[in-house]
């Protein structure tokens, strides 16, 4: 097999396996016997990228088709970028170690803001113009989907698509379009205008923008009569049918997770006030507990694993989850294949369910109580007591676990230092409760390991318009709650202020942003994701050569009446409910859930899933 990388080369790089493809699964095609070639691009190293469930799916999609060819391409670490840049070797695929600029598209997962220097980095790489308006007829149409794109203003000026939703609901349409308009040899551009015709396609050449003295937005106008004045995402509907690989890629070295993974349900009936995926996600679709385990079957025997992970917003939501537990427990056990479980809610969490799963493998429990007070908690709508927490907790204590992982934020909407001691506090009592246990039956020394993120106002969520605590803040926070711990038993980090803030800035920006994303790549930001790569100084430099500010995309509280510049986007749920949830928050109000109650956010708009079910 032609390899676009020499052994020579490989041999003095980091991980050379991360790019030589031939993983077990992996698809093989002859290049000459299909019609379309589509690269997924994953912005960041390939042990992440092959840890995320998208790829997978999306792969075995494609591939599924006789006359589409899926391929993978990573961002090379900066020893595989030097020696590529030096030899001049072009970024190519790992299956047919084919440059990317010879197939037909170029498509990015966009999971993290500070990965948005490597799409530019990968374009490069390749051979392909970064600006889109630069293209030519020869090179690859560049389409990003993902959580991210669900705001594509700042990476606009170089991307020719963005897929707002999920990928099984449109891209069989598009490559069907994409097929016979090359048969007719048709334009780069008239294919791009084809694609007005679909919803969930937002093309930003065909879209003008203009802006206020101060900086807003002050009109958002399609300049095609085709272009939609509001792209709203596309999803599935019917979970049982919805296509789900019956194998998954087993990378050849460790990543970051190395297992079998079972999708439950897309969405979030929750409504945490922060979180953008519970909205743009929903509705929430689930899976039967049969379809699951018959999937479960298929990607053990498939892989080889030795875990199943079972995945969601909020795992133990599920409404089979008893059955489905019971059912691979029943399967599995004597295999010595383990069950994970990532995201539980305290209050839905039950001795039983823990004393099945630990005859296999203990782990340790992972919560996410996000606040330290109650009052805080009702704020951001978690909907879970400090009661709730500890009495977990205790029942994980009981069951025989001594390791638990806290999940707290940092800078939330009307957050006080009271609510941050609060944190510190919270910690504290749980450890207490490790020591209500007798003596005799504490197995081995408890800990707790509280970690703490630094909120980002993310569109789509009822916080879109607050303001963005500054960096420096976020520092006075950190240390506040670290110097409240005195129990030697509880560990307490909190995130990269610096990366935090220019997610903040990331997440929130418009079109203007895209010039401070060049000069910041041209400056050699890469891997910002990457403490030990980040450079925040670089950074400011770009924006200040861009002529724009950090702090007004994220250190700025917005009106109800500004242009945002995501509003052209719709995920279903309405601005009005967003405007509601926020006057709530600030009343420390919740909202039921919406098995509970139907709040009508505006999913019903999509026919399906819990906001039909009984």
């Amino acid at each position: 097999m032609y390899k676009a990388v020499s052994d020579e080369i490989l041999l003095q790089v980091d991980k050379p396996a991360r790019y030589v493809g031939g993983e077990v699964n992996m698809v093989k095609k002859n290049i000459s016997d299909v019609d379309i070639r589509f690269a997924f691009c994953f912005p960041d190293v390939y042990e992440v990228g092959m840890s995320h469930l998208g790829l997978q799916i999306l792969y075995y999609f494609l591939n599924r088709r006789d006359d589409t060819y899926c391929e993978r391409a990573f961002a090379p670490w900066t020893d595989m970028e030097e020696k590529m840049r030096l030899n001049g070797i072009k970024l190519f695929s790992l299956e047919s170690q084919s440059p990317l600029k010879d197939f037909d598209f170029v498509g990015f997962t966009l999971q993290y803001e500070l990965c948005y220097t490597n799409v530019l980095n990968m374009l490069d790489l390749a051979g392909i113009n970064i600006y889109s308006a630069d293209r030519t007829e020869e090179e690859p149409i560049i389409i990003c989907g993902g959580s991210c794109a669900y705001n594509p203003e700042p990476l606009s000026d170089f991307v020719d698509v963005f897929y707002m939703g999920e990928g099984e609901a449109l891209y069989d349409e598009i490559l069907d379009l994409y097929k016979a308009h090359k048969k007719e040899g048709r334009s780069r551009a008239e294919f791009l205008e084809r694609l007005l015709d679909f919803d969930g396609l937002y093309i930003p050449k065909f879209y003008d923008v203009s802006y206020n003295e101060d900086g807003t937005i002050k009109s958002f106008k399609p300049n095609h009569p085709k272009a939609r004045p509001v792209i709203k995402k596309v999803i599935v509907n019917d979970m049982d049918k919805a296509f789900y690989p019956e194998k998954q890629l087993v990378p050849l070295i460790e990543v970051v997770h190395d297992r079998v993974t079972l999708e439950l349900f897309r969405g979030c009936i929750r409504g945490c006030r922060f979180c953008q995926a519970g909205f743009i996600y929903r509705p929430v679709r689930e899976k039967s507990y049969q379809t699951l385990l018959k999937q479960a079957e298929s990607l053990v025997k498939t892989s080889g694993h030795e875990e199943i992970s079972l995945i969601s917003l909020a795992t133990s939501d599920y409404t089979c989850f008893p059955q489905l537990a019971q059912g691979l427990i029943d399967e599995y056990k004597d295999n010595g294949i383990s069950i994970s479980l990532p995201s539980l809610r305290i209050d839905a969490f039950s001795l039983e369910l823990m004393s099945k799963i630990q005859e296999v493998r203990k782990s340790s429990l992972t919560f996410a109580a996000e606040a330290g007070t109650q009052r805080l908690r009702d704020v951001i709508n978690k909907n879970i007591t400090e009661e709730d927490i500890l009495k977990g907790c205790k029942l994980a204590f009981d069951g025989g676990w001594t390791k638990v992982k806290m999940y707290f934020m940092l800078g939330l909407p009307t957050e006080t230092d009271e609510d941050l001691e609060g944190i510190a506090s919270l910690c504290e009592k749980i450890v207490e409760k490790y020591f209500e246990i007798p003596k005799e039956n504490r197995p081995r020394p408890v800990t707790v390991n509280a970690s703490a993120s630094c909120f980002v106002p993310k569109p789509f969520t009822p916080f879109q318009w607050e303001s963005q605590d500054t960096y420096e803040e976020f520092s006075r926070k950190g240390k506040l709650v670290k110097n409240k711990i005195s129990r030697k038993q509880v560990r307490f980090t909190y995130h990269n202020t610096y990366m935090s803030s220019l997610e903040g800035v990331m997440a929130r920006g418009d079109r203007k942003v895209c010039a401070a994303i060049y000069n910041a790549w041209k400056k050699g930001c890469r891997f910002d994701s990457w403490t030990e790569l980040f450079n925040f100084d670089k950074w400011k430099e770009a924006f200040s050569e861009a002529g724009i500010t950090m702090e007004f995309y994220a250190n700025r509280k917005r009106d109800y009446n500004e242009i945002l510049p995501w509003d052209h986007i719709s995920v279903g749920v309405t601005k009005k409910f967003f405007i509601e949830e926020r006057e709530r928050a600030y009343k420390a109000d919740t909202t039921p859930n919406c098995r509970q109650q139907c709040q009508n956010c505006g999913a019903k708009s999509f026919g399906g899933g819990v906001c039909f079910g009984k």
